[in-house]
């Protein structure tokens, strides 16, 4: 059980990727984290050891965000767990590429009940119980800009995450809970290097300032600021992280 000092945050699909570093940065900050996986239970629980192995409190908790009830049961682990919850981070999702005349109903549908549908029960579901003071961050892209094709039904349910953000920003004001949204650019993930070919990798990092591709720190430190005592005059942001690309 945390103790009434201790900030409790919900992190959903943190078992790899930018989710595990956002885990792993949270809990390097004294907060304690329930590590969201879908799928990968031994990888969540690789990530819960590695925190409480640097004297972190986390516990990993399995839910499928596209669920109804996905996100509100990571909510009553978080209450069983740690006694409240704190910050939600809204970081869960998937990418389907195909262009739009490609796109089949069930990649159309799948992404919608993931990037969108998972995005906004987490919204809700904080908008009700996240203590006074809290955070929701939830992640769009940066794709959101370039407009590449092929990216479209991922770019709209990005974009449709960045209007609620500015809509919640505002519904939850009053209540000292800010509401923003972090938009990466690429980031060497397994999400984002799946299909690719070197050339194609290639081209992608030479559009960068910094020559490279993001990494998963780079984008847990910006979630760490959003989510700490700092950030408390910032709501109702679309912070895009891309080392200057867009």
């Amino acid at each position: 059980m945390a103790d009434q000092q201790t900030r409790v945050a919900i992190v959903t699909g943190a078992s790899k990727g930018i989710g595990a570093a956002i885990a792993a940065r949270l809990a390097q900050e004294g907060t304690a984290v329930v590590v969201n996986y879908s799928r990968g239970h031994a990888a969540a629980e690789t990530v819960v050891e590695a925190i409480r192995a640097s004297g972190g409190q986390a516990i990993a908790a399995g839910a499928d965000i596209a669920d109804p009830d996905g996100i509100a049961s990571l909510f009553r682990a978080a209450d069983a767990a740690f006694g409240g919850v704190d910050i939600l981070v809204n970081n869960a999702g998937i990418m389907d590429l195909a262009p739009i005349a490609e796109v089949t109903d069930a990649q159309f549908e799948q992404m919608v009940a993931v990037n969108l549908g998972g995005v906004f029960r987490g919204m809700r579901e904080g908008a009700r119980r996240l203590r006074q003071g809290g955070r929701i961050i939830s992640f769009s892209s940066s794709v959101v800009g370039f407009y590449q094709p092929g990216y479209g039904v991922y770019a709209a349910t990005k974009a449709a995450v960045e209007a609620m953000t500015h809509v919640l920003a505002k519904e939850l004001g009053p209540r000292g809970i800010t509401v923003n949204a972090v938009a990466p650019g690429p980031v060497e993930t397994e999400l984002f290097m799946t299909g690719k070919s070197e050339a194609q990798l290639k081209a992608i990092i030479g559009m960068n300032p910094f020559g490279r591709l993001g990494q998963p720190t780079d984008i847990a430190g910006l979630v760490a600021f959003l989510a700490g005592p700092d950030s408390g005059w910032v709501s109702g942001q679309v912070i895009r992280a891309n080392g200057g690309a867009l």
